[in-house]
């Protein structure tokens, strides 16, 4: 086993070399018949395909900074009316090509029937990977299942095939994958790599993804027609084909959750912050992408504590909606202890209380502490001006902070996922009973210290949170529990555009409650102020100052302001966020410019 762990090793040195084939603009240079001439030449190939796909780690971070459980300091341009087809990019193929080109030759390598059915699965499963994200961003696509060539006017100006066989094609792809991909413990050991389970998972999230998008969206995106019967069938049964893919990964019992009872309210974030989380955490991992010290394979040019803590950088936050659908440690909601609204007039260290424990390894509350304990760090509000300053991905050493680089594995799916997910699919057949409930929903609450109440009664706050377009209080509270669960995890926007609640992610943030201006604040409880909020005061000594205005104006392209209906706590306009709006035609990308110029065959979009 140790020989099979370090020959992957090495291989995963190479990736760089490959990557390099794979931006070739002529994959076909390299002649076929030499390259793919063993198992060894797949594992090249196939590994420079996991870097390509596996989601860097600043991408995995920032995938949500433009969701509603964020508040970002920066303009998102897609929000405003100033965004155009002539603002689209990313129509690109070549790594579809990359991955034809694979399929096409890669049965001319020398190796037992099982290995090549297991390669050419790891194949599919990227192609489907290829064709689900361009899915989600551009609707319905042309679908290419081997290379094109110069030659073949047809393929070059190819209409695009309908979304809903685009998706039988992505569902026909993971189906190979899952049947022909290995399950053998060589490849599941450091979670890296492609194996029968990481398309299970796959499948289900994007089974999850297509069944709940066609129940919630009423017209097909693309073409902004009403479904058709078939279609609206169809999405029934992706909602039962996630169902058989979470049933057979928890049937397997390789995985589980992470938890040990006293350890609570560390270990969710030990997940994230582990300098070895591919060989700590194999038991919930499923799929990882891997940073290695050793191997000098890091993120990027600057470490994710300085980026997490430097206000020069655009600033990360948490919105104050978001942060009261956290439970209490009893299973109840926070918001059910207050009348009305006054829940939006209590302290931050008071709302902190008592809470899911996810909360506190989520973001900063008061007792948050690095440097082995020796240090206090109360929010900075100059940095996360709402308050809700992140350290899910924050390690606990100062001298990380001057590193260059970050090494910290990042989990892209986790068995967590897959809980949740069979949970939901269940809910949204009307099938989620107590024991799936205490099976998967139950679990993942009491590795966080909340109490497990199954649902009989929709919480308001859930309901007026969703804008009251669902009812059923066990898919409100699997919701919430996914926001808990997985925020900074590149989810939450696809889960708010399959749902349909595109509104959220233009609605103005919100911030802690401020009792009044110029009073200091000791936002972590240790006796001494850390904090400042003021009209007019720019610097105060020993404190970080945020400034505030009353008119709604823009302060340094963040137009800062008390809440006119609430006064007394933040609400925060981040960049023209006040002109942002939502409509039905941005639950797609439109078609760039330049490619219907080049092939008017392609069409547009709806309404763009």
């Amino acid at each position: 086993m140790k020989k099979l762990i370090l020959f992957f090793l090495s291989v995963c040195l190479m990736a760089t070399s490959c990557e390099d084939f794979l931006e070739r603009e002529n994959p076909n240079a390299i002649n076929s018949e030499f390259f793919f001439e063993n198992e060894s030449s797949l594992v090249l190939y196939t590994n420079g395909l996991i870097r390509s796909y596996a989601t860097e780690i600043m991408d995995f971070i920032n995938g949500d900074r433009y969701s509603d459980t964020q508040s970002w300091d920066g303009e998102q341009l897609f929000y405003t009316d100033r965004y155009t087809v002539a603002n689209s990019t990313s129509w690109s193929w070549s790594s579809l090509r990359a991955i034809n080109y694979y399929l096409e030759h890669m049965r001319e390598a020398k190796a037992d029937a099982a290995v090549l059915d297991h390669y050419e699965g790891v194949g599919r499963f990227f192609r489907a990977m290829f064709y689900f994200r361009r899915m989600k961003t551009f609707g319905a696509l042309p679908w290419y299942d081997h290379v094109i060539e110069s030659s073949n006017k047809q393929d070059l100006y190819k209409d695009r095939d309908s979304r809903s066989e685009i998706c039988r094609h992505i569902l026909d792809d993971l189906n190979y994958a899952c049947a022909h991909c290995s399950d053998d413990e060589a490849y599941r050991v450091r979670a890296t790599l492609i194996h029968r389970y990481v398309a299970l998972a796959v499948k289900a999230r994007f089974c999850l993804y297509e069944g709940t998008y066609r129940k919630y969206h009423t017209v097909d995106p693309s073409t902004g027609k009403p479904w058709t019967s078939e279609e609206k069938a169809e999405g029934t049964t992706y909602l039962e084909e996630c169902i058989n893919a979470c049933e057979e990964i928890m049937a397997s019992r390789v995985y589980s959750l992470v938890d040990v009872a006293g350890n609570r309210r560390t270990q969710y974030r030990a997940m994230f912050t582990a300098e070895d989380g591919c060989a700590d955490y194999t038991d919930e991992w499923i799929w990882a992408r891997d940073y290695d010290e050793g191997y000098q394979v890091s993120n990027k040019s600057y470490s994710i504590n300085d980026y997490m803590i430097n206000a020069q950088h655009a600033s990360y936050a948490f919105n104050r909606d978001f942060i009261m659908t956290y439970l209490m440690l009893d299973g109840t909601p926070f918001t059910s202890r207050y009348a009305g609204t006054s829940y939006y007039n209590v302290s931050f260290p008071d709302e902190c209380e008592g809470r899911d424990y996810r909360l506190e390894q989520t973001i900063r509350t008061p007792g948050f502490t690095r440097d082995k304990g020796r240090r206090n760090y109360a929010p900075d509000l100059v940095y996360a001006k709402t308050g809700y300053q992140p350290v899910k991905y924050l390690t606990d050493d100062i001298k990380d902070e001057i590193n260059d680089a970050t090494y910290t594995d990042v989990p892209l799916i986790r068995y967590a996922e897959i809980l949740l997910s069979y949970a939901e699919a269940k809910a949204e057949m009307g099938a989620c009973t107590k024991a799936i409930w205490d099976k998967t929903v139950a679990l993942t609450r009491a590795r966080s210290g909340v109490k497990s109440i199954y649902p009989t009664v929709a919480d308001p706050y859930m309901q007026a949170y969703f804008e009251n377009t669902v009812t059923d209080p066990v898919i409100l509270e699997i919701r919430r529990e996914r926001g808990t669960e997985f925020p900074m995890e590149n989810l939450r926007q696809d889960d708010i555009r399959r749902w349909h609640m595109g509104n959220l992610l233009v609605k103005v943030k919100t911030g802690i409650y401020i009792p009044s201006l110029e009073t200091p604040l000791d936002l972590d409880e240790d006796g001494v102020a850390d904090n400042f909020v003021s009209s007019k005061v720019t610097e105060k000594a020993g404190l970080r100052v945020l400034t505030v205005n009353y008119n709604g104006s823009s302060l340094s392209g963040a137009g800062h302001v008390l809440s006119e209906g609430n006064k007394g706590y933040i609400k925060v306009a981040t960049g023209i966020q006040q002109g942002y709006y939502w409509s039905e035609k941005k639950y797609l990308y439109p078609i760039p410019a330049p490619d219907i110029t080049l092939n008017d065959g392609l069409g547009q979009n709806y309404g763009w």
